[in-house]
């Protein structure tokens, strides 16, 4: 393994990232797919709707039959049945006649139209007057007309959403092809870390949150939690724990100790490793810069800090990228979450190099909407807590003014 690479920035961590190759194929029942990606393009087995129907309570027309109408000279059309709900429409409409029909109701053979019941008025129980003109077309949805058969759906790496689940049950598919899920090792490490359940927690000693926070975030991504233990700050112990998580997980999320101490740390984990190749040793960014990310074999690992706000930006900025990379998803344009404008109400300072992540607190004050900046030391996990969001200051930027427009990204959903 090659023991040391240049410190990237972030836009080459993303580079790399993208690189990496979509995990097997699985099948999943429609029930269970949503939020997952697909691995292959969906097409249509058939048209939606397959028969056209009625948007609209009304009658069945031919709309030649009701141009010209109006309420002092309305059209006259004998009543020549009704079509059912859920039936078929074995009536045929005649010239000069009309069908009463529900909303989704089949419309008949002959019929072009639908006239709304409010347009109409009963003459007798045989007779309707209506008073508006109507075009061929309204208030009836055509064969095909949502959906056409064989039209493709979604492309490979979409991300199933609600609305797209409701899609292909309407055309009958119930199951697809997807990518599997990543599995995520969780190992948190330092000889001051104890279980949250430690109370008091000694001096000294802090309870564990790193375990805690990855865990929600790698939940929240759709991901699987698939392995997690505290371990103290001994080599032997330490890769003995990547080795086991490594064998059932994707990937290892390794966090804890001190910046420098942490990463000499880390490589010499992945010495231990024959097919372990080093893609990223620190990141030129604001907190997180003692990041490391490697393959083992076609297993991901991640080298966090151990600072809490420094492992959740990080897992932001990176590790939810390559969790969707993994996962099958081609498109990252979204993966930051909502985003919003603001406009700073104070100074950003920042230093030129290294782009730099500020949590803020948005609020609205008249019209604008603010970005606040929390400052404060990237083991203050309160800081995260209080925060609604951050703002990203660019590497070859020296702060932003007070009154600076600012893109938000929001932390929660």
């Amino acid at each position: 393994m090659s023991q040391f690479l240049k410190v990237k920035t972030a836009d080459e961590v993303i580079s790399i990232v993208r690189k990496l190759e979509p995990l097997e194929r699985e099948t999943v029942e429609l029930k269970a797919a949503c939020g997952r990606v697909l691995s292959s393009a969906v097409q249509a087995p058939e048209a939606l709707p397959h028969f056209s129907r009625a948007t609209m309570d009304g009658y069945a027309v031919r709309a030649k039959d009701t141009f010209g109408a109006s309420e002092s000279l309305p059209a006259l059309l004998k009543v020549g049945g009704e079509v059912l709900m859920g039936r078929s429409a074995s009536v045929q409409l005649e010239a000069g006649k009309a069908i009463a029909i529900p909303t989704g109701g089949m419309l008949p053979m002959g019929a072009d139209a639908v006239v709304m019941v409010e347009y109409t008025n009963n003459l007798d129980e045989a007779t309707i007057e209506v008073i508006r003109p109507i075009a061929p077309g309204d208030n009836v949805l055509k064969v095909g007309e949502d959906i056409a058969q064989g039209e493709t759906l979604f492309a490979a790496g979409w991300r199933l959403r609600p609305q797209d689940v409701g899609l292909l049950a309407a055309l009958g598919i119930a199951e697809v092809q997807v990518f599997a899920r990543p599995r995520v090792a969780i190992i948190s490490t330092g000889d001051e870390v104890l279980p949250v359940s430690s109370c008091p927690p000694p001096m000294g000693k802090i309870r564990d949150i790193n375990s805690f926070t990855l865990a929600a975030q790698v939940q929240q991504a759709g991901a699987l939690v698939g392995f997690e233990e505290v371990v103290t700050d001994d080599l032997d112990a330490l890769s003995a724990s990547c080795s086991s998580a490594l064998i059932e997980n994707d990937v290892v999320l390794l966090s804890g100790g001190s910046s420098v101490g942490s990463r000499d740390f880390t490589l010499q984990i992945l010495d231990r490793f024959p097919t372990a190749e080093l893609l990223v040793h620190g990141i030129a960014i604001r907190p997180g810069k003692p990041t490391i990310l490697a393959r083992i074999g076609k297993k991901v690992f991640w080298g966090l800090p151990g600072q809490p706000v420094s492992a959740l930006m990080i897992f932001r900025a990176f590790v939810l990228p390559s969790l969707a990379i993994l996962e099958g998803q081609s498109d990252l344009s979204g993966m930051s979450g909502n985003v919003v404008r603001a406009t700073l109400n104070r100074q950003l300072p920042s230093v030129h190099g290294r782009s730099e992540y500020v949590p803020v607190v948005v609020s609205r004050v008249e019209e604008r909407v603010v970005a606040t900046p929390i400052f404060g030391k990237s083991a203050m996990i309160g800081i995260l807590a209080k925060a609604d969001g951050y703002v990203i200051v660019p590497e070859h930027v020296e702060g932003l003014d007070s009154g600076s427009e600012v893109q938000v990204y929001i932390l929660s959903r």
